[in-house]
């Protein structure tokens, strides 16, 4: 056994283990019922792309102009 074999089955049999009730793992790893989304008057993803693209020449005009 290696030195960092070693320090590996140290590391992994010293201290608490901190297990959980499986029932409760299992609620945790559910997805919650609602979504909340908000409702925005612009978008900002849409606001940086259209500066980026306002900053940057496309070399190839791959994606043409779109305005």
């Amino acid at each position: 056994m290696t030195a960092a074999e070693a320090e590996l089955v140290r590391a992994l049999s010293e201290g608490e283990v901190d297990a959980k009730d499986p029932a409760e793992e299992a609620v945790d790893r559910l997805r919650p019922r609602w979504e909340i989304r908000i409702q925005t008057e612009r978008d900002p993803v849409a606001e940086e792309t259209a500066a980026y693209r306002k900053m940057a020449k496309e070399v190839d005009d791959r994606y043409g102009q779109e305005d």
